[in-house]
């Protein structure tokens, strides 16, 4: 990752690709973008996410399939599936506080806080049935920061709906698993194609002022 776009120019000019090169993503290129996926935020610091890197051709190949066919996973060297993890958190509250103390994050006082009211937290969601919704949300927003990463690194990405979810899960091996859902497959390598930018609607349409549908001004 040696461009070092400024981020403005970085998300203006990302697009999704639907055509990748055969070319292989050096491992360190993949190990810098993973890094960006743990980097990015999420509520708590809880971090209820994971992510998958899927290269091996035969597995591709079954996660095409899980995905209607779609070819940039069977093109792409490595399809990245982000999993939203409901509980993991419960497990890792004291190396999450710990680590935050010893980094000089947070003091002791905050870390107990944060352990006792996030847990709180998260047991109101667990019974409005939402664990699952803000683990999605967290896996969103890593995905979001490997695009950019990506981006800036000169590759292409595509991030994807359209999968059958148990079999997904199946091909990443998490099909036995009731706390873990697929948030995104996002397939990453060197474009095979420049795509022109499609538009987005004008900011009357979706940015507003204080109130859904008022004018900002």
């Amino acid at each position: 990752m040696s461009r070092h776009l400024p981020v403005a120019e970085i998300i203006r000019s990302r697009r999704s690709v639907r055509r990748f090169l055969p070319d292989p993503l050096p491992a360190a290129l993949l190990d810098e973008l993973l890094d960006m996926a743990v980097e990015a935020p999420s509520s708590w610091n809880f971090q209820s996410r994971s992510v998958v890197a899927v290269r091996d051709p035969d597995n591709r190949e079954a996660l095409a399939r899980a995905a209607n066919g779609q070819r940039q996973i069977r093109e792409a060297p490595v399809t990245l599936v982000f999993v939203a993890e409901n509980d993991s958190w419960r497990g890792a509250l004291d190396e999450i506080c710990g680590t935050a103390v010893r980094n000089g994050a947070w003091n002791d006082d905050f870390a107990r806080t944060t352990a006792t009211v996030g847990a709180d937290f998260q047991g109101d969601l667990a019974a409005r049935g939402l664990l699952r919704e803000y683990a999605v949300k967290d896996a969103m927003i890593a995905a979001t920061y490997v695009m950019l990463a990506a981006a800036d690194a000169g590759l292409g990405t595509s991030p994807m709906n359209g999968w059958d979810e148990a079999e997904v899960g199946k091909v990443i091996g998490i099909d036995h698993r009731d706390d873990l859902s697929v948030a995104l497959l996002l397939s990453v390598g060197h474009p095979a194609e420049r795509r022109a930018h499609p538009g987005r609607r004008s900011r009357e349409h979706v940015v507003f002022g204080e109130r859904h549908g008022r004018t900002l001004v």
